[in-house]
């Protein structure tokens, strides 16, 4: 796995070609190594993401966003209109960090 730090989120990338085994591993990583800080997942490299194999990244997010962190999907693959509201998907990197920055001003506004 690629890590890569921001001054206010990490971004995590697989660098296998196993969407399932990822999904897993951050399954496992998300909750305690990175307690306390927002998580970018990069899965740009999958162009063919299907809803099923993003769905395996629910749980994460729901028990990490529940914390009070972002959660944050990059893919440009997926129909956005078939994701779920619960998972934040986006295209882009820069946009995965202007999300986080919005939740951020939004939880210290109280929202």
């Amino acid at each position: 796995m690629k890590i890569e730090n921001h001054p206010n989120f990490v971004v995590l990338e697989d660098e296998k070609d196993d969407i399932i085994d990822f999904a897993s591993f951050i399954e496992s990583q998300v909750p305690s190594k990175y307690k306390g800080q927002n998580v970018v997942l990069n899965l740009l490299k999958y162009d063919s993401l299907s809803l099923p194999e993003l769905l395996q990244f629910l749980k994460t997010s729901n028990l990490h966003r529940k914390t009070n962190y972002s959660f944050v999907i990059v893919n440009d693959a997926i129909d956005i209109d078939e994701v779920p509201y619960e998972l934040v998907v986006v295209p882009t990197l820069q946009e995965a960090g202007d999300i986080v920055e919005m939740e951020e001003i939004e939880r210290d506004l109280g929202f």
